[in-house]
């Protein structure tokens, strides 16, 4: 989907006009709607600063806005075998239904994608079992991974720096001795 059907989404679901939120993000009341419709019809690409002001107003983060373009069914084939060249996302059939299928031969990214889509998963199961409601499901999806309580996104030390604790802790004197 293109940023601009995402643009409109997000505009519509927070009940604005395209005037109103053009004015918010900065632009003189004579063009604001103007602008704004430029940008949802895709004549037009907003800027990344633009796309950060945007995002912010919707509470979302700027990754819910530029999604691949997915408007047409050949490009979201293309996003499909994108992920399958750069993810190990794979095709398949189980019980005569078709799948979508993570590749065990990718190492990291297999367990990359997994904790990534058992996190969706388990949020998905919460909205169903009445857990959390639309909204608080809604505000995890469009903010991934702000709100992920996998602990999966959680902040480690650079490489660097782990490799000079490890080296470190090699040069220290053993005291067991």
């Amino acid at each position: 989907m293109a940023i601009g059907e995402r643009i409109r989404f997000f505009r519509n679901k927070k009940g604005v006009t395209q005037k109103y939120l053009g004015q918010v993000v900065g632009f003189p009341e004579r063009s604001a709607d103007v602008r704004m419709a430029q940008y949802e019809t895709g004549s037009r690409t907003p800027k990344a600063d633009l796309t950060r002001t945007l995002a912010g107003f919707f509470e979302v983060s700027t990754d819910a806005l530029t999604v691949p373009d997915i408007d047409s069914d050949i490009g979201l084939m293309h996003t499909l075998f994108a992920l399958e060249d750069i993810r190990g996302l794979t095709i398949g059939e189980i019980d005569g239904e078709i799948c979508l299928k993570l590749d065990k031969s990718k190492g990291k990214t297999y367990v990359d994608m997994l904790e990534m889509l058992s996190a969706w998963a388990e949020q998905a199961k919460k909205l169903e079992a009445g857990e959390i409601t639309r909204e608080d499901y809604d505000r995890w999806r469009y903010n991934y991974p702000k709100y992920d309580t996998t602990l999966r996104w959680a902040k480690v030390p650079s490489q660097e720096l782990s490799d000079f604790l490890v080296d470190a802790l090699k040069d220290s004197p053993d005291t067991d001795e």
